[in-house]
């Protein structure tokens, strides 16, 4: 019996040096806590090292490219674009299409066009934007740049001599051209998007309209955007250009 019952209080022992071990690593665990979150944040290294957004440019030039809507509409946007971007895509199937009932077809804003291929990771891309010129060429700019975007995954050069085909456009004019006539226009419309601080598609400048063709740039947005941004940004401008100074 003597043994039992030393068996039993050695055991008693240990249960009691055992809950003195958690309490302590409990209060250990406590004190961490609360030195953590007395220490002042660390600054975010991912913002330390995020590139700064480049500069708006004062103004953006729009002649020689495509544009929809009236010449003296008092707003313009500017799209920065690639044939073969999904985000590109999504902007024309979401907003695009309101954008042009409520405000293009309107009178209020002209909408234009310029080509930024990025031909590392849309390798179809460039062609698609040379066939959207070739079509301009024929006055069926906006119907083809409608149905390259309705079809993202047909930009080969057979599925574009289709789609030409779909819009009755002379072929034999359509192929010689397509052979490289429109391709120093979409590389100036690269180069003037370098100077416009544009880095990726879609992106959209927006401002009030100029005389001879040009914008005054007020915004800048970048990404497949919901219609209510664009609403936003277009009727502030709007309220500021019919407000008396």
């Amino acid at each position: 019996m003597a043994t039992l019952q030393q068996q039993i209080e050695k055991l008693s022992a240990s249960q009691d040096a055992l809950r003195k071990q958690v309490l302590g690593m409990q209060q250990q665990l406590t004190e961490m806590m609360k030195l953590l979150q007395a220490r002042p944040a660390a600054p975010a290294a991912a913002a330390a090292a995020a590139p700064a957004e480049p500069p708006l440019p004062a103004e953006v030039a729009t002649a020689e490219a495509s544009a929809k809507g009236a010449a003296t509409a008092p707003v313009t946007i500017v799209e920065f674009s690639d044939f073969q971007c999904p985000f590109c895509g999504r902007h024309f199937r979401d907003t695009y299409g309101q954008l042009d009932r409520e405000y293009i077809a309107t009178g209020k804003l002209r909408y234009v066009f310029r080509h930024l291929p990025l031909e590392r990771i849309h390798p179809q891309a460039f062609k698609a934007s040379e066939a959207a010129e070739c079509a301009g060429a024929q006055s069926k700019f906006w119907e083809m740049h409608d149905v390259l975007f309705a079809n993202q995954q047909a930009l080969m050069p057979a599925d574009l001599a289709r789609h030409a085909q779909g819009l009755k456009l002379d072929a034999p004019k359509f192929n010689a051209c397509l052979a490289g006539q429109t391709a120093v226009r979409i590389r100036q419309d690269m180069t003037l998007a370098a100077e416009a601080g544009v880095r990726a598609t879609p992106t959209f400048i927006i401002g009030t309209t100029l005389p001879g063709g040009r914008v005054r740039v007020v915004r800048r947005l970048s990404g497949a955007l919901p219609f209510a941004t664009f609403k936003a940004a277009i009727d502030g401008l709007l309220a500021d250009v019919s407000s008396p100074r």
